[in-house]
């Protein structure tokens, strides 16, 4: 079922499947991916990455049910350049991470990035497709 379409460099198509519940993003795109997501926690957000997804790859980002309404991506290209249109500002490092907070990213020593937030619906098992704009 196609929920949602963003008509920009890349075009983000999300849809709940019939699959394993999980999120994961498929790259359709002609370029290698570095992907990192957020979520909501207890204490605030948290921020995860780097999955790396080759073209016509996909990754499993989060295994079991979704727990929350609302996530977080983030992508960039080989070169650091974010091919998402995101506004909303996470916390990210340059090697693999696992980060508390989203607030003074800087002043902690990480990277400010601009996330994609994406509305679930509730649904237990999201996929995320990264693809070129025609």
């Amino acid at each position: 079922m196609l929920r949602h379409v963003v008509p920009l460099l890349f075009a983000l198509i999300c849809w709940a499947g019939p699959a394993r519940a999980e999120f994961k993003v498929c790259n359709q795109s002609f370029d290698v991916l570095n992907l990192a997501f957020g979520q909501p926690t207890e204490r605030g957000f948290r921020t995860e990455g780097w999955w790396r997804v080759a073209p016509n790859q996909c990754a499993t980002l989060i295994r079991g049910t979704l727990s929350v309404r609302y996530l977080y991506l983030f992508a960039s290209d080989v070169f650091g350049k974010s091919v998402l249109p995101g506004s909303v500002p996470m916390c990210v490092s340059p090697r693999r991470f696992r980060i508390e907070g989203e607030q003074d990213c800087l002043l902690r020593g990480h990277i400010e990035a601009r996330f994609v937030e994406i509305d679930t619906g509730q649904e237990g098992d999201w996929t995320v497709f990264v693809a070129p704009q025609p």
